[in-house]
């Protein structure tokens, strides 16, 4: 599988498991899991044959380590990013005093004014640096990005939490504890 096709199975796999797992013909568990066999078989009926290995090799290899599977390697979940419902389990954890978080410069004046809100996502997704949170910016636009006080928001009772690939979850982060600097 060359590098093109490994990123176009990428993102149709984080479709199916994040947000339409229907496009596949499958269903997730609460948790946001499927059998392996299963979402195999729901891509091959939808016409997108696809074997053990290039998914192995799809997952070993995705730069954002965007998917995970079971302990016994019979499932495979998004790691993160879902705008359909689950609950991935992940315990409270306590962040860094700064996480970042890039966005467009379009939205700078929304975002200042009314916070982050996690929009058709079930968190608002957070960088422990600069340049990720910048790649993320990126991809709407001129990037922009924002420092955000974790320090101040556990002060105030705010939860955290970090998925298996690293990037930290919040429900939402109120506009004062943000800043441009």
């Amino acid at each position: 599988m060359d590098e093109r096709e490994t990123v176009r199975v990428s993102r149709h796999l984080s479709r199916v498991l994040r947000h339409d797992p229907a496009a596949a013909g499958i269903t997730l568990d609460a948790a946001g899991w499927v059998a392996v066999e299963e979402l195999l078989a729901g891509l091959a009926r939808r016409g997108r044959t696809l074997s053990r290995e290039q998914l192995d090799h799809v997952v070993a290899t995705n730069n954002k380590q965007r998917f995970a599977y079971s302990e016994d390697g019979l499932r495979i979940r998004a790691s993160q990013g879902h705008s359909v419902t689950v609950d991935l389990g992940l315990a409270p954890a306590e962040p860094p005093p700064v996480l970042y978080h890039g966005t467009a410069s379009r939205t700078l004046a929304a975002v200042l004014r009314e916070g982050l809100r996690p929009m058709s996502r079930q968190h608002v997704h957070l960088s422990a640096d600069r340049e990720t949170a910048t790649r993320v910016g990126a991809r709407h636009g001129r990037p922009v990005v924002l420092a955000v006080d974790t320090a101040g928001m556990r002060a105030a009772g705010h939860l955290f939490r970090v998925s298996a690939n690293g990037v930290w979850l919040a429900d939402a982060v109120p506009p004062e504890f943000l800043s441009t600097g």
